[in-house]
């Protein structure tokens, strides 16, 4: 039986850096349940929006759980069943000691667009993770038999700007290569194989 939601509580992040990007293709944890598209966004400790967003949590918790909600909450945050937790805990991964995180996952695909607002598709490159991004999640709070929980739908990502990709993702940018002297059309093209006296 799928679980009925509250209404989602919305809330923006804005100038934190994107990990663990799926934005493209659904995929399972560790093989198992649903597949789905998913996010995490790093910021530091003192970013600005983690206040709005522990009031919007809170505000998650008292509208499902009602008088329960702030003892409830203190219960899911003990037991790291929020979305909004501390990035010393995945601290053998890039960026993340230090800092706060967000985990977010969606069923369906997220709005994923340029700082003009348009479009971005896989093949461009970007967003990726490592990258600085505003990102927009919807809070919800979760009672079923999986428990309870505090959990983040991604929503949209809109790439803000270029950071050192995690992992060894990201695209080479042209700068990094040198410009190639006589390349014009008119250039004469190398004989291949000639250095191995094949021609």
């Amino acid at each position: 039986m799928t679980e009925v939601k509250q209404q989602d509580h919305i809330a923006m992040l804005h100038n934190v850096r994107l990990a663990f990007a799926q934005l493209w293709t659904a995929k399972q944890v560790n093989n198992d349940g649903k597949a789905a598209f998913s996010a995490a966004f790093l910021m530091t400790p003192d970013h600005p929006d983690i206040a709005a967003l522990r009031a919007i949590i809170s505000q998650v918790a008292a509208a499902k759980w009602g008088v329960d909600g702030a003892e409830t909450l203190k219960i899911l945050i003990a037991g790291d069943r929020i979305c909004l937790r501390n990035g010393d805990a995945k601290a053998n991964y890039d960026g993340f000691a230090g800092n706060m995180y967000v985990s977010s996952r969606s069923p369906s695909r997220p709005l994923v667009i340029a700082q003009d607002r348009s479009a971005l598709a896989e093949s461009d490159g970007k967003p990726y993770s490592g990258c600085f991004v505003n990102a927009q999640i919807a809070v919800w709070a979760q009672q079923n038999t999986h428990g309870k929980r505090i959990n983040a739908q991604l929503r949209g990502v809109q790439f803000l700007r270029d950071g050192d990709a995690f992992g060894g993702g990201g695209v080479a940018q042209p700068d990094e290569f040198d410009v190639v002297e006589g390349a014009g059309a008119d250039a004469e093209a190398p004989v291949v194989g000639d250095e191995w006296g094949l021609t």
